[in-house]
């Protein structure tokens, strides 16, 4: 019997990146693209290597292009990564893991380097996997962290939970990463959002850029753990919008998220050193009348259009900046 998992990439609706600072987060997940897992019992535990895991180039010029778009790894550490914390949680859990082996592959449609989050979603479903083959139950809320270690501690991977979390539970999620429950239980409060309630969204990524995402929050992470009170207050600050967006969707004004999430990118300018093309971006977007925020780490954009009308016109202007515009499916 083959097993086939998936999960989702992800946007950061309100919040970001306040998730590693012991913030608060809406995150949807998107599932326009995603990450598969394929399982199967084996004589000796193999991993299919895929394109991306390839030593073999046509010129140093490819090599260097592959690289620039694919990093140095693939997603072979990935699995390997994910494989062993899963051993290390079971041996930690007392579960006896019967002796089977399997052979396992990993396929991905998630835009590489903009902030989807394509690297914990191979991680995510490759934890569905080996539970189902394995017959091992965790629980929901501890299975994000499990994910962010694997990256942090076994890849030294820059990384919060919010995406994890939004890959685990999927749809739409507040999150409240508060510092004690975090230290107390391992993870924070999570609450579900009825995804009927949000907001006509866009998603637009910059299909030219090419850079690792898990790089970008050691300035800022360094400030913070310095205790710089202007970084601190603007995290908080960013973290509000979150909140304040929750009680907008419950409350039925979605149309609030429109000034929400146009102040939590200009917070995030406060503190972090944004690209002019990424800037750009944004500034297109918003002057056709969208709001238009980062859903992650960088080169890809969120916001709210009105109509179809202004999608068009989305369409349309952020093409001329190499950006392709989708309409996010949130389940």
């Amino acid at each position: 019997m083959i097993i086939e998992t998936r999960a989702y990439a992800r946007a950061g609706l309100l919040g970001n990146p306040s998730d590693g600072f012991f913030g608060k987060t809406i995150s949807i997940s998107v599932r326009n693209f995603g990450a598969s897992i394929s399982l199967y019992e084996s004589p000796e535990l193999h991993i299919d290597a895929q394109p991306q895991d390839v030593s073999t180039f046509r010129s140093i010029y490819h090599l260097r292009d592959s690289v620039s778009m694919l990093g140095y790894n693939g997603g072979i550490p990935l699995i390997k990564a994910g494989i062993k914390k899963f051993g290390d949680y079971c041996e930690a859990n007392n579960i006896r893991l019967p002796n089977r082996n399997f052979t396992v592959r990993y396929r991905s449609s998630i835009p590489r380097q903009v902030g989807m989050s394509g690297s914990s979603a191979i991680v995510v479903a490759l934890f569905r996997a080996l539970m189902q083959f394995y017959k091992v139950q965790i629980p929901i809320e501890i299975l994000p962290q499990l994910v962010m270690v694997t990256e942090t501690e076994e890849l030294g991977i820059t990384a919060g939970l919010q995406d994890r979390v939004i890959q685990c539970y999927e749809g739409c999620v507040y999150m409240d990463f508060d510092k004690d429950m975090i230290a107390e239980k391992g993870y924070g409060k999570y609450e579900r959002i009825n995804p009927e309630l949000l907001p006509k969204l866009y998603v637009a990524y910059n299909t030219n850029l090419s850079k690792v995402s898990g790089k970008v929050h050691s300035d800022v992470r360094t400030r913070f753990d310095r205790g710089e009170q202007d970084v601190i207050d603007t995290l908080a600050a960013i973290a509000k919008k979150a909140e304040e967006g929750q009680k907008a969707l419950l409350e039925g004004r979605p149309e609030d998220l429109h000034n929400l999430m146009n102040e939590n990118f200009d917070l995030r300018c406060k503190i972090y050193n944004v690209p002019e093309s990424n800037k750009k971006l944004i500034n297109a977007a918003r002057a056709c009348g969208a709001s238009a925020k980062f859903a992650g780490s960088g080169g890809t954009i969120i916001g709210i259009y009105h109509n179809d009308d202004m999608l068009n016109q989305l369409f349309v202007e952020l093409k001329k900046h190499n950006a392709r515009v989708i309409k996010p499916f949130v389940v």
